[in-house]
């Protein structure tokens, strides 16, 4: 009996800070890792609702004195928002497993605008995490002793490290800590929204009847197309305050059944909380009669004035409760990145445009490998800005927009293309295009006016990456046809030929577990599974008088959506292992087959290989390996190089493994 290694000390200060391994092969464990509506507002809506922190605000100082028209704003964002959360709504039923703006893209328009939405996508959720660390980071250091505020940077990055962390514990234990902070935030913005338009109710006439004579006003000097520019101007500056809402729709997997359901409530929260924030805050800046101050926010000035009657330190320790609130706040938008950033990852991996290994978990059931990089890249543009909030924005929400309307465009298209079997396709088609219009509008505005002071950059980094995409998905796909040159070989088996090279046993006898085995890894009945058996027989001979089977299935992001996928990877492996025992059984040999499923090919060999070897003590372990052409440092970033570590690992518990090559 073999006795349990103790862990090493790398292994318990990991299960310290990121926890315990947890089993793609429990029942409950969906169940135990989803998020309920609350939750999924909490870490999901972050960022919408953090946009009101600044998005009212840059809308209303673009009115340049014309605050009055601050109304029609107003109502125009809320408007869009209701759109635009209705029309991701619809994303949702059409695409109940997640995938959001990158899936929508590829599927009804085409795979490669499918990786332009991608790319957009997962440069937005790097500057969602650097702009939302570095504002919040501004917002708090500004109550600090002036001495301090040089130090924000290191302060910054360490948040993004203890991020980081959090989400490589796991997806809700990375919420929870959270959500006090983001419930503490509304009950206090609420209360301010809700207490300034109740002590001010008689000057709402005021408001009402200053914008009709501000709007006639204006009409006499500009028109009502200056006056209509104007508004549109301040409505597009105004456009931070629209990301995040897609957010939901890239992350149904993480949410509880039904998850459908679950996502349109969540979308329903994020949507009615911040449109109250957008609508209340800017009619409460009219009631107020806010006007910027240099070094202090829109807001700040609006809670200075509601308390300045309160007495005592009362106003002024919620001023200051409130104001952290929002800087806090922007550290739990940055949650939003974490969450949907590495998804994003994994399905552009699983469609080979990422490397691979951005598609599979860790003993934690996250994307690791994604949210490290995403984090990483967070932290780079962090240190290359020097934190700077204001260089930030101007890259950020510009992606955003790209798949937005690269959304909106596939839905439009898809309600066209099925009007003659879709009922009530002309809502669901009006809804999608009145978003596809606001959303074109504000992506060529914003791009006309950010451009030039700094936008381009985004354009670089997202050609950049499209272009690393594209040249990794070439490799994916010449490696395809080089494997499939070998299925050749799967109809030759399937037929009275049987495998090549295969010795004939015409005294099968009785079963006999001691005699020679061959243990062949095998990944599918494919040809590159058919090519390393017929190599045991072909330099083999008959030496082998049985064979085992084993085959891993995979449990990556696109399996770990819910128990019935797990379930249909368990039968999957097992009907394609079954092809391989009646195959060798018709040439005379005994067979079994061994499967499972889990998250590291390695590991559940190296479980199963003592198993197998106590019932064959005389097992060889046998492993097809592609060989390529040539060897080069993106091989060995795009494959995973499985045999090599099970030739490893093997050797050092002194395992017969052999590995046979199929050269290409």
């Amino acid at each position: 009996m073999q006795t349990q290694s103790k862990p090493s000390v790398a292994q318990r200060l990991k299960t310290i800070f990121i926890g315990g391994a947890r089993s793609p092969r429990d029942p409950s464990i969906f169940y135990k890792l989803s998020l309920i509506p609350l939750f999924a507002w909490v870490g999901l809506g972050a960022d919408a609702l953090s946009s009101s922190c600044y998005g009212p605000e840059a809308a209303f100082l673009a009115l340049h004195g014309h605050t009055y028209l601050a109304i029609f704003v107003a109502l125009g964002t809320v408007i869009t928002i209701f759109i635009i959360s209705a029309s991701y709504s619809q994303i949702v039923e059409l695409f109940p497993t997640g995938g959001g703006g990158y899936l929508v893209a590829s599927k009804l328009l085409s795979p490669k605008l499918g990786v332009l939405s991608g790319c957009a996508l997962y440069t937005d959720y790097i500057l969602t995490i650097a702009v939302s660390v570095a504002s919040g980071m501004s917002a708090i250091f500004s109550f600090l002793p002036a001495g301090w505020y040089p130090f924000r940077l290191e302060a910054a990055v360490a948040v993004i490290l203890i991020l980081i962390l959090l989400n490589l514990r796991g997806i809700k234990e990375s919420v929870l800590p959270l959500a006090p902070i983001f419930m503490f935030f509304i009950i206090t913005h609420v209360f301010v929204i809700t207490y300034a338009i109740a002590t001010h109710l008689m000057g709402l006439p005021v408001i009402i009847g200053n914008t009709a004579s501000e709007v006639h006003r204006m009409g006499s000097e500009v028109g009502l197309l200056g006056i209509f520019l104007v508004i549109m101007r301040a409505y597009s500056m105004g456009a931070g305050t629209y990301t995040g809402i897609e957010a939901v729709s890239n992350g149904i997997p993480i949410l509880r059944e039904p998850r459908v359901e679950n996502a349109k409530r969540t979308m329903r929260y994020m949507a009615i909380s911040l449109s109250f924030m957008a609508l209340g805050l800017m009619i409460a800046y009219l009631l107020y009669g806010v006007e910027p101050q240099s070094g202090k926010t829109l807001n700040a000035i609006l809670l200075e004035r509601i308390t300045v009657g309160w007495g005592g330190n009362l106003g002024y320790y919620f001023v200051l409760a409130t104001l952290i609130s929002e800087g806090v706040l922007l550290f739990v938008a940055a949650q939003t990145g974490f969450l949907d950033g590495p998804r994003v990852m994994a399905n552009m991996a699983l469609d080979r445009w990422f490397p691979a290994r951005f598609a599979t978990l860790s003993d934690r059931l996250v994307t690791q490998n994604g949210i490290l990089v995403i984090g990483g890249a967070a932290l780079a543009i962090m240190i290359l800005a020097q934190g700077s909030v204001g260089f930030l924005i101007v890259l950020y929400s510009i992606t955003v927009f790209i798949t937005f309307v690269l959304s909106q465009s596939g839905m439009v298209r898809h309600w066209w293309n099925s009007r003659s079997t879709v009922k009530n396709w002309k809502k669901k088609l009006a809804i999608n295009g009145v978003g596809l219009i606001l959303t074109c509008f504000i992506l060529v505005f914003m791009i006309v006016l950010k451009f030039n002071s700094g936008g381009w950059i985004t354009f670089i980094i997202l050609g950049a990456l499209i272009a690393l995409a594209i040249v990794i998905k070439r490799h994916y796909d010449k490696t395809a046809e080089l494997v499939k040159k070998l299925d050749i070989l799967v109809p030759v088996a399937e037929s009275n030929k049987g495998i090549p090279y295969a010795v004939h046993n015409t005294e099968p006898g009785e079963f006999d577990p001691n005699a020679k085995t061959a243990v062949l890894l095998v990944n599918g009945f494919n040809g590159l599974g058919l090519s390393s058996l017929s190599s045991v027989f072909e330099f083999y001979g008959a030496t082998f008088k049985n064979f085992v089977f084993v085959q891993i299935g995979v449990v990556d992001a696109g399996v770990f959506k819910g128990a019935t996928e797990t379930e249909r990877l368990q039968i999957e492996i097992k009907n394609e292992v079954e092809r391989y025992i009646k195959l060798v059984q018709r040439h005379g040999y005994h067979a079994e087959g061994v499967t499972s499923i889990g998250i590291d090919i390695v590991d559940e060999i190296v479980k199963l290989a003592p198993e197998i070897l106590e019932h064959y003590p005389n097992a060889t372990f046998f492993g097809g390996q592609i060989a390529f052409p040539k060897d080069s440092l993106l091989l060995h970033v795009l494959h995973n190089n499985t045999i090599s570590a099970l030739r490893r690992e093997f050797g050092r518990q002194g395992i017969h493994f052999v590995i046979l090559p199929s050269p290409m």
